[in-house]
Formats: C-alpha cells, structure tokens, sequence
C-alpha cells in the first residue's frame, strides 16, 4: 500500500506543479519540475521557520526519506528512460559518430572521474574533512555520468545540427552505463580490506559489466525482435517491449551485469533493426507514442524527486556546503579534460567541428543517476558531505547548464 499512496502523491505532485510551470514558470519541461520542486522545498522550510508549532520541515524530511531514491532511479526508472531515448535514436548515425561516441563515453568518463576525484580530495582536504583518496575517486565515478534524457530535451528544443546532436545524445546514452560500471569497480576498491583488488579482479569485474550487459541487451533484444515477427497487434508488441525492459533489470541484477548498457542495446536494436523488419507503420506509430509519454511522465517524476530530495541533504554544515561550491566548477573542469583530450586526439584523423568541446563540456548534464549513485553508497565518514556536493553540481547542471545550452546551441551554430 505504501507504493501505491507514493506512487498517487508523486503524480498529483507532478501534475499540479507541471501545471505552476506551464501557466507561471514557463520553464522547459524537466526544468521546470526540478525548480518547483526545490522551490516547494523551500516553501516549506520557510513556513516551517515562521510556524514552528507545525513542525512541517521535519515531517517532510521523514516522508520524503522513506522513498529509496537510489532504487527508484537505478532499479526501475533508469533502464526504461535509457530504453527509450534508445528506441528513438538513428542507429546509422550513431554508427557513423561510433569513434568520438564511444571514446568520450569511455576513456572520457575515466578521465572525468579521475580529475574530479583528485579535486575533491583537495577540496575536502582544504575544509577539514579529509576524505580518503579512493572514496573520492568514488565521487568523481558517480558525477562524472551525463543525463541522456535532459540532454536529449534540450538538444531537440534547441534545434542542434544533427552531427552534433548524435554526438551529445550518442554518448549520453552510453555514459551512464560506462559510468554504472566504473563506481561499481572503485567502490568495490575503496571497500576492499586490503587497499584494493589485483588487476586481473578488476579486469574480470569490468569485463563481467561492460560485455555481460552488452550481451544480455542483445539477446533480450532479438528475442522480443523474433516475437514482434510473429503478430501485427499494437498492444501486445508494445507489451512485449515493456516486458523486455523489465526482464532486463531482473536478469541483470542476478548476474550482476550492467542494465543500463543492456537497456541501451536492446533499446537500439528494437528502435532500428525491429522497426524494419518486425513492426507495420500502425505498431511503429502506437509504440512511439506509448515510449513517448513513458519517458515524459518518468523524467517529470525523476526531476520532482531531485527537487524534494532537498530535504535529504545536510545543508547545516558550512563546511559541506563551501566543499560544494568549489566543486561545481571543479567538475566542470573535470568534464572539459574527458571532453578536451579524447577531442584533441580524435581531431587529427576525423572531422569535428568548431565548438564541440564547448558544447560536449557544457552540454553535458547532470542528472538523477549521480544522485542515486551518491545516496547508494555505504555509511563512512564523509558520505553527507559526497550527497552536498553531488546534490549541489547536480542542481547547477540541470538548471544553470540547461538553461543556457540552447542559447549556446544556437551561437555556434550560427558560427558555422
């Protein structure tokens, strides 16, 4: 009972907030939810300061800690946005970007990850916290992944030249995945007794991740491919397409794959290779508009969570709070670098045009998933201080970066 009474308070929320943004905000969509969540948020604090006698903002806190938000996001919400920002993604294209896409999704993550990781070691050093090294290599794995679906938002609303749509979009879907795989290893490292694994543990483990969820997503993906050849019935293929999603999540928890790469397979199979050969144009039209509003109405709920989990941070201490504000542009440089240096090589052998790192750096959004991964981690020393920051650069990212990568989109297309 307790999912379903959550379940009904998030989608009226959703929907009476969705409404203040349409009439007053005005706001893009995911925006929009964020910034009325965090503004109800503040609602409440506010009054809770003028009527203490309610005892509001604590009543509030509790509630909003019983929804495990690391499991909403990462065991139900993630492989069914990422799922459908791959369904609707031009396999050819990908493709053809397949080098820059693939190389900033990797190597660019591991560099993200381990310059954010060796700023904030520094950052909470020099306000006295003092982190260990390898719990904050954790933080740079857990913000360096980007929001494919604030992305893809954006870049849409923006009008963004295909080339560079693809290239954003393209690694955007695989970078979380990546990402996923990348904190679990330096998790595992930094809760390792001994100081760490051997590089042969941590070779299986990431091959186990990466090539079992790359795997999974095709077999899961061919299988709901071979059944949508069998029937023309709208309503059963997109069944069966939403059965695979879930199927995906449940095989890939028991053997410990990723699903969000899984996810991204079988979306992209389906998307391209099971529209030609599996579905008539009434399924093609029927599933996107399902997959349509599924990925709307979930973004809209994830955006309202990151807005009300406000209450779960600890924004008491000053020392967490200076630790974050110095690491929102840390991490910025941190995504320039993983941006920068994979562009530069790159650039010698393929054409990337003027003002991709600018945008790929700017562009690349934040979101729920570094969240999730932030409330995921175990209790150590620290670990409050790693939910400010993340909850701070997460914040800026959504509102500030999002809000101003079209007016950037449109500069540099015009530069061209």
């Amino acid at each position: 009972m307790f999912l379903l009474d959550a379940a009904a308070i998030l989608l009226c929320l959703a929907a009476i907030l969705g409404l203040i943004n349409h009439h007053l905000l005005k706001l893009p969509f995911a925006i929009g939810m964020l910034v009325a969540g965090l503004l109800g948020s503040l609602g409440v604090l506010g009054l809770d300061a003028l009527v203490p006698a309610l005892d509001l903002a604590p009543r509030v806190r509790a509630a909003v800690l019983q929804v495990d938000f690391a499991k909403a996001v990462l065991s139900g919400m993630l492989s069914l946005l990422l799922f459908a920002g791959a369904l609707h993604t031009d396999l050819g294209r990908l493709k053809a970007k397949a080098a820059p896409i693939l190389t900033l999704a990797t190597v660019g993550v591991v560099i993200s990850t381990a310059v954010a990781g060796a700023a904030a070691w520094l950052v909470f050093g020099a306000v006295g916290l003092g982190l260990p090294f390898a719990w904050c290599l954790v933080f740079g794995a857990l913000i360096s992944p980007t929001d494919p679906i604030a992305v893809l938002g954006i870049m849409k609303a923006a009008g963004a030249p295909k080339e560079l749509e693809i290239k954003v979009i393209g690694e955007s879907l695989f970078n979380d995945g990546i990402g996923v795989v990348v904190y679990a290893v330096l998790l595992t490292l930094a809760l390792s007794p001994d100081g760490g694994l051997g590089a042969g543990e941590v070779s299986v483990l990431l091959a186990k991740e990466v090539l079992g969820g790359v795997g999974l997503g095709l077999g899961v993906g061919l299988l709901a491919e071979r059944a949508l050849r069998t029937l023309d019935e709208a309503n059963l293929e997109i069944l069966i397409t939403l059965a695979a999603v879930f199927g995906i999540n449940l095989l890939a928890t028991r053997l410990h794959v990723s699903a969000p790469l899984a996810a991204v397979v079988a979306g992209l199979l389906l998307g391209n290779r099971g529209r030609q050969t599996a579905m008539s144009a009434g399924t093609q039209s029927a599933l996107d508009t399902v997959w349509t509003f599924i990925d709307e109405a979930l973004n809209a709920l994830l955006f309202l969570l990151i807005g009300v989990e406000f209450f779960a941070i600890d924004y008491s201490r000053s020392d967490y709070l200076i630790a974050a504000a110095v690491l929102v542009p840390a991490v910025l440089v941190a995504r320039l670098v993983g941006v920068a240096v994979p562009v530069a090589v790159l650039r010698a052998r393929l054409a990337i045009g003027k003002g991709t790192i600018r945008l790929l750096t700017w562009g690349g959004l934040k979101g729920g998933i570094s969240i999730a991964l932030a409330m995921k981690l175990p209790e150590f020393e620290g670990r409050n201080a790693v939910l400010t920051a993340t909850y701070a650069v997460v914040v800026f990212s959504i509102v500030v970066q999002g809000l101003t990568v079209g007016p950037l989109i449109r500069r540099l297309t015009a530069q061209r």
